[in-house]
């Protein structure tokens, strides 16, 4: 983003690296600037510049169950005062890994991945709903994961 929190526009270029990376993160720099016509020198600066400023990442998707983490939920949250403040502290604990501030029936929402069952009452009871600020909390517990993709390309 820029000073005045507007998007940078990106060139075709830099929109064909994300959608080639997109498709495989683990393709080559050689590979992607064979099919972007640049060198391979060229596309490592510009993904370490597209890296550098936010505008993405490289990282691997795991599938939490393959991982011995067999229960994830989504938890609506309603908030009395400042949701920022509750999104943070949300945000520093190891088993939410997203938070988005929403408007609608709740102020913030929030992935979880735990272990089990067990383990997700106890950071709902003791974490979640101990931070103050949290007025309630509804969980949709997720029965199976029907899709996870994060290919929906540049504009």
């Amino acid at each position: 983003m820029s000073p005045n929190g507007k998007p940078q526009p990106l060139d075709n270029v830099s929109k064909a690296i994300i959608e080639q990376l997109q498709t495989d993160g683990r393709r080559s720099y050689a590979e992607i600037g064979k099919a972007v016509g640049l060198s391979e020198a060229a596309v490592r600066q510009r993904v370490q510049k597209l890296s550098d400023s936010g505008v993405m990442q490289v990282v691997a998707v795991t599938d939490p169950m393959q991982l011995g983490f067999y229960r994830q939920a989504m938890v609506g949250i309603c908030v009395t005062g400042d949701a920022t403040s509750v999104a943070d502290r949300l945000s520093k604990i190891s088993a939410v890994d997203y938070v988005v501030l929403t408007a609608g029936s709740f102020d913030i929402l929030a992935e979880i991945v735990c272990e089990n069952d067990a383990d997700l009452i106890d950071l709902l009871n003791k974490e979640i709903r101990a931070i103050p600020g949290v007025q309630s909390t509804e969980t949709f517990v997720y029965l199976k994961l029907q899709k996870q993709f994060y290919n929906w390309g540049t504009r």
